[in-house]
């Protein structure tokens, strides 16, 4: 005939003991019927003696006071104020029940951290190399100096400046007209005389791009015959009008007559 085993169970303590055996009985920690809590822990006791397992001495000190609670819970009380015999066990199963509440929350970020490192702080050592009194007044000086540069940054860059050429900027093609009407009644002309009846900056520069269109076309042709010396790079260069060239200019000049 094969042999049954039993393995019975372990516990960690007697308090995880009795909550074992109060959870299976249903009952409130508060209100715990010591009768039977005893009478099952005692039988665990026995099982384990006769099976050779080895109890710790707690064991068997709870098994002594539970006899205890259970004979003066058989011990009439003269006034219903007295102290329940129990409170005290209670009292020690309740936190142990909520020990083992946060232990179950409590062991997986154990397995997260335990193997976590703390680096310890690095002692900074005194710089000493700087000797020099760290005045506050001056920190607030300098402060003050870069405030006061970007406000001028600020106030620059929203300044409007006012432009060069302030009147009406003179069309080209109308200088063109006025230069040909000058070419064609003096015939030679230098670049003094075309320029010497402008009277601002923007006609000045209308003429000379002017000049230099008509250049371009042909339409002036620089006489090479003067006798000033490097005439061509001066305001005494001379210019002939050369009445065969065909430009768009012509008939603006015809019109204009």
């Amino acid at each position: 005939m094969e042999a049954v085993t039993y393995r019975l169970e372990q516990f960690e303590g007697p308090l995880d003991l009795l909550l074992s055996l109060i959870q299976k009985n249903k009952v409130s920690i508060t209100d715990i019927p010591i009768s039977l809590i005893c009478d099952q822990y005692m039988e665990y006791i026995t099982q384990a003696q006769e099976m050779d397992m080895e109890l710790a001495s707690e064991f068997i000190v709870m098994a002594s006071e539970l006899m205890l609670i259970k004979s003066r819970m058989l011990l009439p009380r003269e006034d219903d104020g007295e102290d329940d015999p129990r409170a005290g066990l209670a009292d020690a199963l309740l936190r142990y029940q909520q020990a083992k509440e946060a232990a179950t929350k409590l062991s997986p970020l154990y397995a997260y951290y335990s193997a976590r490192l703390v680096k310890d702080t690095d002692e900074i050592s005194v710089d000493k190399t700087f000797v020099q009194d760290q005045d506050v007044s001056s920190l607030c000086n300098a402060v003050r100096r870069i405030i006061a540069y970007n406000n001028a940054l600020e106030h620059a860059a929203n300044t409007t400046f006012t432009p060069m050429i302030s009147k009406p900027i003179i069309p080209v093609e109308i200088k063109i007209v006025s230069i040909l009407h000058t070419m064609e009644r003096y015939g030679v002309a230098n670049l003094g005389e075309l320029l010497q009846d402008e009277t601002t900056l923007p006609d000045l520069i209308a003429c000379f791009l002017g000049v230099l269109e008509l250049i371009k076309v042909r339409k002036l042709l620089v006489a090479d015959d003067t006798d000033t010396e490097n005439a061509l790079l001066d305001e005494h260069t001379r210019f002939i009008l050369n009445t065969e060239a065909d430009t768009a200019n012509d008939g603006e000049t015809d019109g204009q007559e």
